[in-house]
């Protein structure tokens, strides 16, 4: 009588072939829509998030139900990221603008169900066409998960080794709260949410700028001196003065900046110790533009005082953040954003703004008052200036040196390349729209330059000159440190 296999004899040592097949399909699927509606870093992060789905399909079940419930759970699992990745890739495509962003937010903010439909009336083709992916990718997932792993659980060690380490790599990115904020489902509803808080918000501070309207108005500012006058006011983050050759880096970082302080010499004023009061952007402008005062003392602010003025204001940013824009930027008369893309990982570079900085200067009125908005060297630092354009990488000088007597790992040395590099070209924008401001537009009148400063050309009931640091009354005010900042007395 020939041998019969025992049951467990018989089954596979890991997981069936078409269940090898299923889990690639369903990954391949998903992982090329997160591609498509994300770039770099974050396609790892979001194929991490969708890790245990698949680790769980490659899990053989014994139970009829079990199975179907897996399923069914794996789908949804995996659709989200093919929604969430095909939104993104529409949004993209047709804005070039990430779904948080205040272009987007705005618009959903602002829109109704009849206006939803003319939009659908509009853009149908390009939907259906979106739509058409989802759809397709949604029956290639649902006859994957169909196939997944069944019967008992005798996997081989490798495959147990391959699975754990699966699910690690999943437990570690929803442990990462920056990573798992990323998940369609937690991003989606926080998404809406903002959005529905966006809606509230609007009526509040539609209030909040009229009010800082009345109170310039109620303040009578006049012009100061006769005649045409163009105010730029450039602002930037994350910018160390310590690594600024202006102040004495052995890098030559700003070549440009020093250059135009050779030739302007005392029509260039260079100030060693000024620095941000605040640890945080929306605090830290909320200071520049309120002339350092709470609200509850309602504070003037620098753009509302420049309109009743009579200037004619423009801010164009490299970042997008309504509440940047809802608080600031509105206040004036033109806004240019040409980055759509929130928070650090916008690869917008700071050049992009020179063309509206020269359309700007250009423009006919008389009182111009023109705010840059630059991100910098805001991190990430690799991110802040053109890809290639790193002269300092592998260049063996003194800040090198010095960093590998520190003992300074090859990261932060690398680190220290990338962020010099933005510096360079954070000098070459800088330079350029201070070159702008004194070429461009009319040659009459009065010019004025400003790199992180608040000054303005007005005068107005209730100022206080010793907060203006081009006054003679002006009064320095020392920060309260926690600690000792050498550079900051030096």
């Amino acid at each position: 009588m020939p041998d019969i296999p025992s049951q467990s004899s018989a089954a596979a040592p890991g997981p069936h072939r078409q269940t090898l097949l299923a889990c690639g399909a369903v990954g391949a699927t998903v992982l090329t829509l997160i591609a498509l509606g994300h770039d770099g870093r974050r396609v790892a992060q979001l194929l991490a998030l969708a890790l245990p789905a698949l680790a769980w399909l490659a899990w053989p079940v014994r139970s009829a139900a079990m199975h179907r419930t897996r399923s069914v759970v794996v789908w949804l699992w995996a659709m989200a990221f093919t929604v969430d990745g095909v939104t993104r890739a529409y949004l993209l495509d047709t804005y070039q603008a990430a779904p948080d962003s205040s272009l987007i937010q705005s618009a959903a903010a602002n829109t109704n169900g009849r206006e939803a439909g003319e939009y659908l009336s509009m853009h149908w083709r390009a939907m259906l066409v979106w739509s058409s992916a989802v759809l397709l990718a949604g029956l290639v997932i649902a006859r994957s998960t169909r196939l997944g792993a069944r019967g008992p659980a005798n996997l081989s060690r490798w495959t147990v080794v391959v699975l754990s380490a699966t699910l690690l790599l999943g437990s570690v990115a929803y442990l990462s709260k920056p990573w798992r904020r990323l998940h369609p489902v937690m991003f989606w509803t926080q998404w809406s949410q903002s959005v529905l808080a966006l809606r509230a918000g609007w009526a509040d501070q539609q209030r909040e700028r009229d009010d800082a309207m009345a109170r310039a108005r109620a303040a009578a500012p006049f012009i100061a001196q006769h005649g045409p006058a163009t105010v730029v006011l450039v602002i930037t983050y994350s910018i160390n003065r310590d690594n600024m050759a202006l102040y004495g880096y052995r890098r030559a970082t700003t070549p440009r900046l020093l250059s135009h302080k050779a030739q302007l010499e005392d029509q260039m004023l260079v100030m060693r110790n000024a620095w941000s009061v605040d640890a945080s952007t929306l605090p830290s402008l909320r200071n520049m533009f309120n002339f350092g005062l709470p609200q509850d003392q309602q504070p003037q602010h620098v753009l509302a005082l420049a309109r009743a003025a009579g200037y004619k204001i423009w801010w164009m940013s490299n970042h997008d953040d309504v509440a940047i824009e809802q608080q600031h930027a509105r206040l004036a008369d033109v806004v240019d954003i040409v980055n759509r893309t929130p928070g650090r990982a916008g690869a917008s570079l700071d050049g992009e703004l020179l063309d509206c900085v020269q359309e700007a200067l250009e423009d006919p009125a008389e009182r111009k008052l023109i705010v840059v908005h630059l991100m910098g060297a805001h991190p990430h630092y690799s991110l802040r200036f053109p890809e290639g354009a790193n002269p300092f990488d592998d260049t063996i000088d003194d800040v090198e040196q010095g960093l590998k007597k520190q003992g300074r790992s090859a990261w932060v040395r690398k680190s220290r390349q990338e962020y010099d590099s933005a510096l360079l070209y954070h000098d070459f924008v800088v330079s350029e729209t201070l070159q702008l401001t004194r070429k461009v537009g009319r040659p009459d009148g009065y010019r004025a330059w400003m790199y992180l400063s608040d000054h303005g050309h007005i005068q107005w009931q209730g100022n206080t000159t010793d907060r203006n640091v081009l006054d003679a009354d002006y009064r320095w005010q020392p920060p309260t440190l926690p600690f000792g900042v050498t550079s900051f007395v030096d």
